[in-house]
């Protein structure tokens, strides 16, 4: 989602001798990621014929090898640079990124995702200058791998990259800032058989306004629809993507292919960010592509649809919202949130199944301990420190562990450390507030987790790919760190310290 939220799921719905399949985005910005062969696994498991990487990580394309999953390769907006500047160095990243997979492991690349929202206005134009030159190039490389016939290049880009003056579809046109840049990226991609990639968020439209109509940002809203011309659009997407087509036929691109990269509902982080909510997005968003259904100016060419995310990923950053961790359609082990009926094979009632062989630390947790206070001082600042190095973003406003007391949400942060530092020894000392139990904490909606035990499963190698050496080491912070149900907003506070052990 680049800076409003970085998508990681992709959800599209294949047509082909009456067998639907899905597709799904794969992230791994994870501090105990599933295995990759538990995940192609539950890909296969849930009917997911397609994914869709945002780098390249070698174990990842490995495990996708000969799996019968086509494969969109990202490549991060960190690489556009040296991508723009040479195309020795596109091709020596086609040579082993994707030439080596394709041809010695038989991972089914189709496409190369050049970038990733490169164009975001809270970018700065950053990548102005070097998107559409790396993208040249890594088509250029392509052709000389002789993959020119089968992977085709696109550019995922958010859906600020265009706009509407008067707030209906058919007054869309791309940004002032941009425009000859896009229709030279479009025409381009055009040239050389590529889609346009658009990202596109209902959720985000409600979580910027809190007078956004709730009911437009699902498929069934009837109660304040967008009046254009004739047209009555009842939904956001729809509206939001129209509003693309209007451009593009008026830049003289009417038939220009269109994917959507991510789209989807986040489960916790904000008031908004809910199991139902997210199930009934999702669901809406499968039926409609199980139906066929296009939208008013392309009725009868639906695009290709990308649910964001397959798995919670609690290493991602929080700068656009809590709520960045949260978009999986399953959670970080891969066991189930919410039923989601994809209708596979024909059968009607066909729901998602979770990950097999997953192995988890010993059940055990870190709580406050009975005898402690809440008075006492050092529980602010331990609080604070835990959840500066794990992942807290279900306390808070609205979310999944709201409810809690402070006792209660003390806990929690002394678990998610404990776990996120795997149980070792010290890592549930907190100046005696503190004791492990094997009794399970977790109350009503709010999961006390126990962490994948990522000594058990086979060790990931770092990957041989320059790309995938970025960002795997992302610092776990975050902006929401404390929350007691019975205090004000202003006990929410962040902390900076470096990990270790607190005495």
């Amino acid at each position: 989602m680049g800076g409003l939220g970085y998508l990681v799921c992709l959800l599209s719905l294949v047509w082909g001798e009456g067998v639907v399949g899905l597709a799904v985005n794969w992230g791994t910005r994870s501090t105990h990621p599933l295995p990759p062969e538990i995940v192609v696994k539950l890909l296969r498991d849930n009917g997911f014929d397609k994914v869709k990487l945002f780098e390249a990580e070698a174990p990842v394309l490995r495990a996708l090898g000969n799996s019968g999953i086509q494969v969109m390769l990202g490549i991060p907006n960190d690489f556009l640079a040296p991508l723009a500047t040479s195309v020795g160095y596109a091709i020596r990243w086609v040579s082993q990124n994707v030439s080596t997979y394709v041809s010695k492991y038989g991972v089914d690349i189709r496409y190369i995702a050049v970038g990733n929202e490169p164009f975001l206005k809270t970018y700065k134009d950053t990548y102005l200058q070097t998107t559409f030159p790396a993208l040249r190039n890594i088509q250029a490389a392509l052709i000389k791998a002789g993959l020119g016939p089968q992977v085709k290049v696109t550019v995922p880009l958010n859906a600020d990259v265009y706009e509407t003056d008067s707030g209906v579809p058919s007054a869309g046109d791309f940004r002032s800032d941009i425009h000859a840049l896009m229709l030279s990226i479009i025409k381009f991609l055009g040239d050389n058989g590529g889609p346009l990639t658009i990202n596109i968020y209902p959720y985000l439209s409600l979580y910027a306004d809190p007078h956004f109509p709730i009911d437009y940002a699902f498929f069934s809203g009837t109660s304040t629809p967008v009046v254009d011309g004739s047209i009555s659009y009842t939904n956001v997407f729809e509206a939001n993507y129209d509003t693309l087509i209007w451009a593009l036929e008026k830049n003289g691109f009417p038939s220009l292919p269109v994917i959507i990269g991510e789209v989807g509902w986040p489960t916790d982080g904000d008031s908004n960010a809910n199991l139902q909510y997210a199930q009934k997005f999702n669901q809406g968003l499968v039926d409609r592509i199980i139906r066929g259904q296009g939208t008013p100016k392309r009725p009868t060419t639906p695009p290709e649809v990308y649910l964001f995310g397959l798995l919670d990923e609690d290493a991602k950053s929080v700068d656009p919202g809590n709520f960045e961790r949260h978009w999986g359609v399953f959670y970080f082990d891969g066991t189930l949130k919410y039923s989601l009926n994809t209708r596979l094979n024909g059968k009607s009632n066909n729901t998602l199944v979770p990950a097999k062989g997953v192995r988890y630390l010993e059940r055990r947790w870190c709580i406050m301990a009975p005898e402690a206070s809440i008075s006492d001082p050092n529980l602010g600042d331990s609080i604070k420190y835990a959840c500066s190095y794990a992942d807290c973003t279900s306390l808070g406003y609205g979310t999944s562990c709201s409810r809690l007391d402070t006792r209660s949400n003390a806990s929690y942060a002394f678990n998610m450390y404990f776990q996120t530092m795997n149980q070792q020894k010290g890592s549930c000392q907190f100046s005696n507030l503190s004791v492990i139990t094997s009794m399970d904490p977790s109350q009503d909606t709010c999961r006390f987790q126990v962490m994948i035990d990522i000594g058990k499963h086979e060790t990931r190698t770092p990957p041989t790919s320059s790309s995938s050496s970025l960002h795997n080491n992302l610092p776990i912070t975050h902006h929401l760190i404390f929350y007691d149900a019975d205090a004000d907003d202003d006990q929410f506070q962040q902390s900076t310290r470096p990990p270790c052990i607190v005495n």
